[in-house]
């Protein structure tokens, strides 16, 4: 190729210009001070200079494409979620319906039974009324006749007379409250069906985040209890989901304040359970703040990361176990909600968001979050 200002062949490289350059260019007052370098040379520099700015490229482009590749399973999955959430949603209405529709047959069978009892005492009432009404008018239209006729007649029966005259009928008994009491039945009314409904509605302290849940764990619909399986669920990758430990996250995290739950751990043979930063999944399990009580090999112990498990000796087994959190003050707590014995206190002063956590490696028999005693109650005014 010729240099189109002095039609020489181009045979150098101008590296301050970055452009091919024949030798008339190379002394021109131009390019006279720039480095130059020889065509096929400049070339091969400039080639292996561009194939390692081109390997991030395809890197990344490869990893585009296994980007696109997981999509796809991921839309089935985010549809199989929404498909099985709604159908759970659906389910829980339906026994709020059925809740609802007993409290209202219950409500106005109330109000039947007790139009039934007042219209039965007004019945009895209104038939001793009309009971009376028949002794009186017939006395007084005898003491009328009486009345009526001649002198001698009227004193011979005037004793009998008088004592027609004296009678004293009954007062017909009239309950207080015959009326329906409408203000009973009425007044409050949603307030007090709505606070019947704690007998059927639990409160979980914790809910299990299952899109952490290691894929051999099996969730309750509800996500308060899991098993163990040998079974792997086909799930799409996901940053959150744990792959090398039989681990699921609960669904909140804390970053303040005091929070307690309890497990129930009864007959499971492998467990544990306790609360993780919120970067486990980034960093290394040892270098993590893991925080846990566990059962293992028939025993019991707690550790946290970076010490050496406490081995825990106790009379019986565990049914239960209560984990109790004071972010603000830093302190950690497993005890035995059942006999209030403390098992292990761990202080630490944490610097972000912490999660409970949960493993289980028994297939028998669940952990189980257990709900929470309700009150409802109301505060006066003034």
């Amino acid at each position: 190729m010729l240099c189109k200002l002095h039609k020489e062949n181009l045979k150098l490289f101008c590296l301050d210009d970055k452009q091919p350059v024949c030798a008339v260019c190379r002394d021109s007052k131009i390019h006279r001070d720039h480095n130059v370098r020889p065509l096929d040379k400049a070339a091969q520099e400039h080639r292996e200079e561009l194939k390692s700015k081109l390997k991030p490229l395809q890197d990344k482009l490869d990893s585009f494409r296994k980007s696109k590749l997981a999509c796809a399973p991921n839309l089935q999955h985010i549809k199989n979620q929404a498909h099985h959430t709604e159908k759970h949603i659906k389910s829980e209405f339906e026994k709020l319906h059925r809740f609802l529709q007993d409290e209202e047959m219950k409500q106005i069978a109330a109000v039947k039974e007790e139009e039934r009892k007042k219209r039965q005492m007004l019945n009895k009432t209104s038939d001793f009324v009309n009971n009376e009404i028949v002794q009186l008018s017939e006395k007084i239209k005898s003491i009328l006749e009486d009345l009526a006729t001649e002198d001698t007649s009227f004193l011979e029966n005037y004793k009998a007379t008088l004592e027609r005259s004296e009678y004293e009928p009954k007062e017909a008994e009239t309950e207080s409250e015959s009326l329906i009491d409408v203000a009973k039945h009425l007044g409050n009314l949603q307030f007090r069906v709505w606070k019947k409904m704690k007998d059927i509605v639990e409160y979980y302290p914790v809910i299990l985040n299952p899109n952490t849940a290691h894929p051999r764990i099996n969730l309750s619909h509800g996500l308060t209890e899991f098993v163990c399986q040998d079974r792997y669920e086909q799930f799409p990758q996901n940053p959150e989901r744990f792959e090398h430990h039989l681990w699921v996250l609960g669904s909140e995290g804390f970053i303040s304040g005091t929070h307690c739950w309890e497990v129930g751990v009864e007959n499971n043979a492998e467990w544990a359970l306790g609360v993780v930063t919120g970067d486990v999944k980034k960093r290394n399990f040892y270098s993590a703040g893991v925080w846990k009580s566990h059962y293992q090999n028939m025993t019991y112990g707690a550790s946290a990361s970076g010490g050496s498990t406490t081995i825990l000796r106790l009379n019986k087994g565990l049914q239960r176990i209560r984990v109790q959190l004071d972010w603000d003050h830093g302190h950690i707590s497993f005890s035995d909600p059942i006999t209030g014995h403390n098992l292990k206190t761990f202080s630490n002063s944490f610097k972000g968001r912490v999660y409970p956590y949960f493993c289980n490696q028994c297939d028998l028999y669940p952990l189980k979050i257990l709900p929470e005693v309700t009150f409802v109650s109301v505060e006066q005014s003034g």
